[in-house]
């Protein structure tokens, strides 16, 4: 069997997913996006009753099914209230340093279906003007979103048709370069669901299928921790692919498949991973073992749901995540090729 993901459907396809916003709560658009990549090979995607997805590829033998889930939602902000002045206070939605955002470009998404651009600041932005700006506390208090648009009062937001509640996305800025390094916002984890895309191209093209029936759950509610309290029945055992995580104590790079034996929720299920860690070994994939205790995901959210399953997670390895990410195309190869030995 192939064992190597078409770069030339992949990566297009990550640029498509980082291109849609999509910050949880606010996932229509990339999930219609992903139906329509599905689509195209002729996979159809259900929805579940909270707008998450579910892909099935029937295997050759019965038994039961392997989740593979990634999700779809990213971080992003919503509307908390208007200011005087006509600027926007903001709420985060998951989990991320508030400085990581500062200066950066964003869309303002209303629920009467309008779009508006605009600048994240401190409510002290320049130097020339506030003595304080550069020791200025950098908590969620003292951002704003300057809109591009004239207002100068909460009268001229509402006329806009912005209002609290509204969502906010931040410009992803995807830069793919010729030495295969990707760099960009909500890799984590729209490299993961471009990979799972691509187990789909890849058994389209080949017209091959997995040994088990497969079903890929792309989630939308990840980033706020019950991205999977739903999983399909028939299922026994999960695998998240979720992004790998870079740093200190970690020996996860930019070009690894992670293979995470434990996060914040404890182990994961000791046969998945040696099974996948001696797949990576026997298939010469550059794969790294990880502890990340400041870390979970859908897997996890699964258990805690109450599901009778086994779980495992790996994920193509990013840095800096949670603020501006960058990995390899190597990773999501890797990743790939590690999902596919192990379905096949």
């Amino acid at each position: 069997m192939n064992m190597s993901m078409n770069d030339e459907y992949g990566l297009p396809a990550l640029e498509r997913l980082l291109r849609c916003p999509s910050p949880t709560g606010y996932t229509e658009l990339a999930m219609n996006l992903v139906a329509e990549e599905a689509a195209r090979f002729g996979y159809a995607m259900e929805r579940t009753a909270k707008g998450g997805g579910i892909i099935t590829i029937q295997g050759t033998q019965p038994g039961p099914a392997t989740l593979l889930s990634a999700h779809i939602d990213t971080l992003g902000a919503m509307v908390r209230s208007v200011k005087s002045g006509g600027t926007l206070r903001l709420t985060p939605v998951g989990g991320f340093m508030m400085q990581s955002i500062e200066n950066e470009y964003c869309l303002i998404h209303t629920r009467s279906g309008r779009t508006y651009s605009g600048t994240i600041l401190t409510s002290k932005p320049s130097v020339h003007v506030y003595e304080d700006a550069r020791d200025f506390k950098r908590d969620e208090a003292n951002y704003e979103v300057r809109i591009d648009e004239p207002v100068r009062s909460k009268e001229d937001v509402a006329a806009l048709g912005i209002s609290a509640g509204d969502a906010v996305s931040f410009d992803p800025r995807p830069v793919f370069f010729p030495n295969g390094f990707i760099k960009s916002r909500h890799l984590d984890d729209k490299a993961s669901v471009a990979v799972l895309l691509s187990l789909l191209e890849h058994f389209a093209r080949t017209g091959q299928r997995p040994r088990r029936t497969v079903k890929l759950l792309i989630s939308n509610y990840e980033e706020i921790g019950h991205g999977s309290s739903y999983i399909p029945e028939g299922v026994e055992e999960m695998i998240a692919v979720d992004m790998g995580a870079i740093g200190d104590d970690l020996t996860c790079t930019e070009r690894d498949v992670s293979i995470c034996a434990k996060d914040s929720t404890g182990p994961y299920d000791w046969e998945m991973t040696t099974r996948l860690v001696e797949l990576a070994k026997k298939n010469g994939l550059s794969y790294a073992v990880d502890i990340y205790p400041k870390y979970g995901s859908d897997a996890s959210a699964a258990l805690r749901g109450g599901h009778n399953i086994r779980t495992a997670l790996l994920g193509p390895g990013v840095h800096a995540s949670h603020g501006m990410e960058r990995t390899h195309a190597d990773a999501l190869r890797n990743t790939f090729s590690l999902l596919l030995a192990y379905i096949k």
